[in-house]
């Protein structure tokens, strides 16, 4: 068996040559590619350098630098005639030819346009006008004759009860026994009770405004030091709440006006030790004033209910003298005022009658020197409509002004309407305006006088600067409007875009507005940072915040840890960010 097998045919492929059994044939194989392998290895740790920086993004950057910058503000507006002119029709007609053209400089009496007949409004308003007149006049030749039936009348009635008085007095007089006592007494009375009346009033008064803590209507005899108590309470209170809200904020760490960047611990201390003397000092006068004001309060409710009781005592006495002189008790003296009254009642209708007739003697002398205006009137407007229906054939519409035509709102074969701009022209010689919104901070920067650079002024024929500030309209609106003076070569309507001027300063860092960043905590720039590395320097994206100092077209002053001659990011082949590290592009 083993014979059979060992003597069996092989297959050519598994019988070797010579060469392949020699073992310096395959160390020369491994050798040739280990070889290929270490060379292969050493191209590519050669090339990782370069293959890395393709991937990397591609920056572009500006040294920083110092010197002066001059900040601009950049706003645009609509160039606007500081008057214009319209040029209106008062009837209906219909346009026939245009003689000028939008842009058109036209001179005073020049011929605008040309037009057609048809229906006159002047005329027809001019007939109606003539109608309203006539009808006026006839109505004024139909008014009433004065009447004096009721003011006569009105006269005998006051003549009787004048009468009727004088016979009451008289009547009186005879009866009159020894009175003047009672009138005495009366009279004392009365003066009593007005006394104790204005008392009970003025200490009213002074209780409410205790109990208000609002003195205004109280009686200055009675307050005594009360309001110097209250005036030094309000003054304790404003100086600690003050004092506390400064603490507050002193406290909390916010950044303010009165507390800026933060505060130490020795002004915090020092604050609270302020805030607490000045509560206590309010303590004292609150507590002052309190007790002042609840004495006086006791001190004033005694004091009311004397004088109440005197009120009602005084009160009875008088009314009863009165009620005496009703059933029959009578004053001489008030019958004699009461002559006196009903005299002057009918002296007064005696004049207002006479003043009445005088009055109406003069308006009838107004009626007719009316009627004689109305009738003039009238002459006058049958004139005018004589004077329209000969000016009916009129086709020529000349310009009133000079200036230029700024716009055009017709065309030929056009019917007019009354009172609507036909043709505006704007009177160049009265200038115009550009009005430019800005916001409020940036508005402190500027002063009116200030000339500004127009941007787009191709012609460089025009000039503009700043004749007013104006706020805007609107409770949440943080913008003001800048006026301009525009003159020169400019035209109304036209856009332009103007520079303004904020003054010059020195900076010790100006870096390109392109390098400016924003995020949420602020304003920062990406400065490139260097690292040495066995193939090369790598370079890194660094973040710097920094505060925006001034800015004109192209470059913004700033401060913050960054110096003269570092390296900026102005621009980069992708987004960036703080750390990455990036490709210098080259130059």
């Amino acid at each position: 068996m083993n014979e059979t097998t060992s003597n069996e045919i092989k297959d050519p492929k598994d019988i070797k040559s010579p060469e392949e059994r020699d073992p310096r044939r395959r160390r020369e194989i491994i050798k040739n590619i280990l070889i290929i392998f270490l060379a292969v290895l050493l191209v590519l740790t050669f090339c990782s350098n370069t293959i890395m920086n393709r991937s990397l993004a591609e920056i572009t950057t500006e040294r920083t630098s110092s010197g002066k910058l001059t900040e601009r503000i950049r706003g645009s507006g609509i160039v606007e005639s500081n008057q214009t002119y319209d040029v209106t029709l008062s009837g209906n007609y219909t346009v026939d030819t245009i003689m000028v053209k939008s842009g058109k400089e036209v001179k005073k009496d020049d011929v605008l346009f040309t037009v057609g007949k048809g229906e006159n409004a002047d005329l027809t308003a001019a007939e109606d006008a003539l109608a309203a007149l006539e009808l006026d006049y006839q109505k004024a030749l139909l008014a009433m004759p004065a009447d004096y039936s009721s003011e006569n009348q009105a006269i005998a009635n006051a003549r009787a009860d004048l009468q009727a008085a004088i016979n009451k007095r008289d009547n009186a007089a005879a009866s009159q026994g020894d009175q003047q006592a009672a009138k005495d007494a009366y009279n004392n009375n009365k003066s009593e009770l007005n006394y104790y009346t204005r008392m009970q009033s003025k200490l009213q008064a002074t209780i409410s405004a205790i109990d208000s803590d609002e003195y205004s209507g109280a009686a200055p005899e009675y307050t005594g030091d009360l309001i110097r108590l209250k005036s030094d309470y309000d003054t304790a209170s404003a100086d600690y709440n003050a004092a506390f809200s400064l603490y507050t904020q002193l406290l909390s760490g916010n950044d303010s006006e009165e507390n800026p960047g933060g505060a130490s611990q020795e002004v915090i201390d020092e604050a609270q030790a302020d805030a607490e003397e000045k509560e206590a000092a309010r303590n004292d006068a609150r507590d002052a004033y309190e007790s002042a004001k609840y004495d006086l309060r006791s001190w004033l409710l005694s004091e009311l209910e004397t004088a109440e009781y005197n009120v009602d005592y005084f009160t009875g006495l008088v009314n009863s003298y009165e009620s005496s002189q009703t059933t029959g008790f009578t004053d001489l003296d008030m019958l004699e005022e009461d002559i006196k009254a009903k005299q002057r009642t009918l002296d007064d209708l005696i004049t207002a009658l006479n003043k009445t007739k005088a009055s109406d003697d003069n308006a009838s002398k107004i009626t007719n020197l009316d009627l004689e205006a109305k009738k003039k009137e009238i002459e006058k407007q049958k004139e005018k409509i004589a004077k329209l229906k000969e000016k009916a054939d009129t086709t020529e519409i000349k310009s009133k002004y000079s200036g230029v035509v700024s716009s055009i709102n017709i065309k030929p074969g056009d019917e007019t309407v009354p009172d609507m701009p036909l043709i505006t022209i704007d009177l160049a010689d009265e200038g115009y305006t550009v009005q430019v919104s800005v916001s409020s901070d940036k508005v402190m920067k500027v002063k009116k006088g200030t000339a500004a650079e127009i941007v787009n002024n191709w012609s460089g024929k025009a000039e503009a600067v700043l004749t007013d500030i104006k706020n805007e309209s609107g409770a949440n609106s943080r913008s003001k409007t800048l006026v301009f003076s525009v003159t020169g070569d400019v035209s109304s309507g036209s856009f332009l875009d103007l520079s303004i001027p904020c003054g010059s300063g020195s900076y010790d860092a100006i870096v390109p507005k392109s390098a400016v960043r924003q995020d949420n905590n602020g304003s920062f720039v990406l400065t490139v940072r260097s690292k040495s590395s066995p193939l090369g320097n790598r370079y890194y994206a660094e973040k710097v915040s920094v505060e925006v100092l001034a800015s004109d077209e192209v470059s913004s002053a700033v401060s913050g840890n960054i110096m003269n001659g570092d390296f900026v990011i102005t621009t980069s082949s992708r987004a960036i960010a703080p750390g990455d590290q990036v490709r210098m592009k080259d130059k």
